[in-house]
């Protein structure tokens, strides 16, 4: 079994800042790509950052230079940064992992975490 726990969200004012974790844990052979996405009810979850086992990483268009992704291997934990908070960053945010188990990799999911910008 593998679990995606995430934890971090909450309420930030507009200009705030929160962070973002996303914990692996289980019987894990290896971690491939890493992603942070929102959904806002009625819309498509979206992208919002990625990064690699190797450390490549990209960025939505809306959130550059605002949000930072990062991982730590050796934990296997993924962080997302997020500054200079907007209202329309408000939305569930979920973690995703594509992970190897058994010689056969798959996307993994965790159960999302809230995130509201409100003054």
């Amino acid at each position: 079994q593998v679990q995606l726990v995430e934890s971090g969200g909450g309420l930030a004012q507009p200009g705030g800042s929160l962070r973002l974790s996303c914990a692996a844990s289980g019987s894990i052979w290896k971690i491939n790509d890493m992603g942070w996405y929102r959904q806002a009810p009625g819309n498509q979850r979206e992208l919002v950052a990625s990064i690699s086992s190797g450390g490549k990483i990209n960025y939505a268009d809306s959130v550059k230079g605002r949000f930072t992704i990062s991982r730590d291997n050796a934990k296997n934990t993924m962080y997302l940064q997020m500054n200079s908070l907007k209202p329309e960053d408000t939305t569930v945010y979920y973690c995703c992992a594509d992970i190897v188990r058994s010689m056969i990799e798959s996307r993994y999911w965790g159960q999302g975490t809230q995130v509201t910008v409100s003054s």
